[in-house]
C-alpha cells in the first residue's frame, strides 16, 4: 500500500544511507525536526547511525527537495515555513491532482476502482476514529489520506507527474502535520463524496470538489496558526 511512503521501519536490502535519508525526511515532513533547526552532523550521526559523509550527501538530497537549506560552510538547517509557500504548494499540488485525477477517471479500470474503494475505507475508519476519540494527531491521518489520493490519481499512466506529485504532497503534508489537527467531519464527507464521483467517472465534478477541498484544508492550516 501506498501509506507505508509515512512507515520508517527498517526495510529488506536497505542500506545505512537509505534508511538514514527515509528516517531524516520523515521527521521533516512530520515535524519532529522543526522548521528552521540546525542540522547538526555529529548529532545526526548519533541519531541516525550514519556516517558525517553519507549525511551530507542525505542532506543535499533532501536540500533538491527543498526540505532542508544548505547554508554553504555553515551547513545544514531544516527549510522554513510561510503562507505564502503553503498557497504555492496548494495551488500546485491542485493543478497536478487535477490534471492526473481527469486522465484516471478516463483510462482507470475495474482494479483502479477496486484501490480507490479500499484505500477510501481506510481513511474513513480512522477519520471516524478521529471524530469520536477528539484525538488531535494527524501523522497516521496524512498517510491513510495519502493513500486515497494517490490512488484516485494512480491509473493516470504518467509516471513523472506522479513522482512530482509525491513531493508536492509531502511538503504540503508536512503543514498539516505542523498544525496538529486533525481537520473534522468536513473533509470526511468530502472524501466519501470524492470517492463516488471518481467511481462514477464524474470528472469534473470531482476536480470542482478537488479544488475546494484542498483549499479548505489550506484555510484550516492557518486557522491552526501552529506553523508560523
Amino acid at each position: 500500500m501506498e501509506d507505508i511512503r509515512f512507515n520508517t521501519e527498517p526495510r529488506e536490502g536497505d542500506t545505512i544511507g537509505e534508511y538514514a535519508y527515509r528516517r531524516i525526511r520523515s521527521h521533516i515532513v512530520n515535524g519532529q525536526l522543526k522548521p528552521d533547526e540546525k542540522l547538526k552532523l555529529d548529532h545526526l550521526k548519533q541519531v541516525y547511525g550514519a556516517s558525517v559523509t553519507t549525511l551530507r550527501e542525505i542532506l543535499n538530497r533532501l536540500a533538491v527537495e527543498e526540505l532542508v537549506t544548505a547554508e554553504g560552510q555553515r551547513g545544514f538547517r531544516v527549510a522554513t515555513v510561510s503562507d505564502a509557500e503553503l498557497n504555492d504548494l496548494a495551488e500546485l499540488r491542485t493543478l497536478l491532482e487535477s490534471h492526473a485525477l481527469r486522465q484516471s477517471i478516463r483510462l482507470g479500470d475495474l482494479d483502479w476502482e477496486a484501490a480507490v474503494v479500499a484505500s477510501h475505507y481506510k481513511l474513513s475508519v480512522l477519520e471516524k476514529q478521529l471524530m469520536e476519540s477528539g484525538e488531535r494527531s494527524v501523522e497516521q491521518w496524512v498517510a491513510c489520506d495519502w493513500g486515497f489520493h494517490n490512488a484516485t490519481i494512480s491509473a493516470c499512466r504518467q509516471p513523472v507527474l506522479m513522482r512530482t506529485y509525491a513531493s508536492v504532497f509531502d511538503r504540503f503534508a508536512r503543514y498539516h502535520m505542523l498544525a496538529l489537527n486533525f481537520r473534522g467531519e468536513g473533509v470526511f464527507r468530502d472524501h466519501a463524496a470524492l470517492r463516488d464521483l471518481v467511481i462514477e467517472r464524474r470528472a469534473d465534478e470531482a476536480v470542482e470538489l478537488l479544488t475546494r477541498h484542498i483549499q479548505s484544508g489550506v484555510e484550516h492550516i492557518k486557522s491552526c496558526g501552529g506553523f508560523g
